[in-house]
């Protein structure tokens, strides 16, 4: 019997009667992270790793019923031994091992493998069955280190700054925002956040995870020169808003994976396109099921045929999980362009 089965409300164990990130209301839910595309309202009961605790709260309501095991905890139900171990994708992240009848399998939800001392880092987990996202799939995304990244932010940030501009950096309010805040060189000038994303640097703070002090965006007035001065961190769904206008001639920014691609950009677009994902890249996705030891790899959300083609190739028993995954954190629609628009 599979551990891990596809049913229309998510994946399901059938021996521990249990969903890993269900897309719809179910009894007992395990949860690897809470981007809204993995953490439903809804549930009867919840099970998540214990760093992700007060963001899952802050987002599906203080009263759920929450259960939490620590980082390698094993927790047994129905025969199944259940632990969750660090998925490096954002503050409580977590892979979900199962153990039953002599078999392990293991659910990654989302992850990516370079540490970025937001959250704690991608651990290998021995298994069976692999069951990995694909939301970077494909030969052509590979990721710059993080710390070129910062530098380039910085230096778009101080080029802005110098002609008296306001810097608009959008970023995903859960994780891509507190990984630029930890990274940037917060010297440069004030740091202003839209509340969306103030509400998760207090639960990383709260975490113990160092993010240097930040400016609510609607406390600093107009007329202040040091808005002019200032970064400015707010989620994609503020572009083109009103909310925007207290910046007067602001340039813009998106960081983001699908930043790789120029058509992207256009498309959404900003001045400038800073390539920065909290998934794995090709060479992470490849390496990652490599370090699993896994015979069998379930893939899910992302390119998926690509990917499950590739690893038959080298003799893997490949194929796909159909989920409901990947429109939340970073939307797989952003990622429609024609290979020719990859930038160098």
């Amino acid at each position: 019997m599979d551990l891990v089965i596809s049913r229309p409300e998510g994946l399901y164990c059938p021996a521990g009667d249990f969903y890993i990130d269900p897309w719809r209301p179910v009894e007992r839910s395990v949860i690897t992270h809470a981007h809204g595309d993995h953490a439903r309202a809804g549930n009867q009961h919840y099970l998540a790793a214990a760093p992700g605790e007060a963001i899952l709260r802050a987002r599906l309501g203080h009263d759920i019923s929450l259960q939490t095991l620590r980082y390698g905890e094993r927790l047994l139900h129905h025969g199944v031994f259940l632990s969750f171990h660090p998925a490096g994708h954002v503050l409580g992240s977590a892979q979900v091992r199962l153990e039953y009848g002599g078999e392990v399998w293991v659910a990654s939800g989302d992850y990516k493998i370079e540490p970025d001392g937001t959250c704690a880092p991608f651990e290998p987990v021995r298994c069976d069955t692999f069951i990995t996202e694909s939301t970077f799939g494909l030969p052509i995304y590979r990721w710059q280190p993080q710390a070129q990244v910062f530098a380039e932010i910085n230096q778009w940030w101080q080029a802005n700054a110098a002609v008296n501009r306001t810097s608009v950096l959008f970023s995903y309010s859960l994780g891509k925002a507190q990984r630029i805040l930890h990274g940037i060189d917060a010297q440069l000038g004030p740091i202003l956040v839209h509340g969306a994303v103030e509400t998760i640097n207090e639960a990383y703070r709260e975490a113990g995870i160092y993010l240097p002090p930040t400016i609510h965006a609607t406390e600093m007035k107009k007329s202040d020169p040091l808005l002019r001065k200032a970064l400015v961190l707010a989620p994609p769904s503020v572009a083109n808003s009103s909310w925007l206008r207290r910046f007067g001639d602001y340039s813009d920014g998106f960081a983001s994976g699908w930043m790789r691609l120029r058509g992207t950009r256009r498309r959404r677009g900003v001045d400038r396109g800073f390539v920065l994902s909290d998934h794995a890249d090709w060479p992470g996705l490849l390496w990652a099921i490599e370090q699993t030891g896994a015979e069998r790899v379930l893939v899910t959300h992302g390119s998926v045929g690509v990917l499950v083609r590739h690893l038959r190739e080298l003799g893997l028993d490949a194929s796909a999980f159909s989920t409901e995954y990947g429109n939340d954190d970073e939307d797989i629609a952003l990622a429609e362009a024609e290979p020719a628009e990859v930038l160098p």
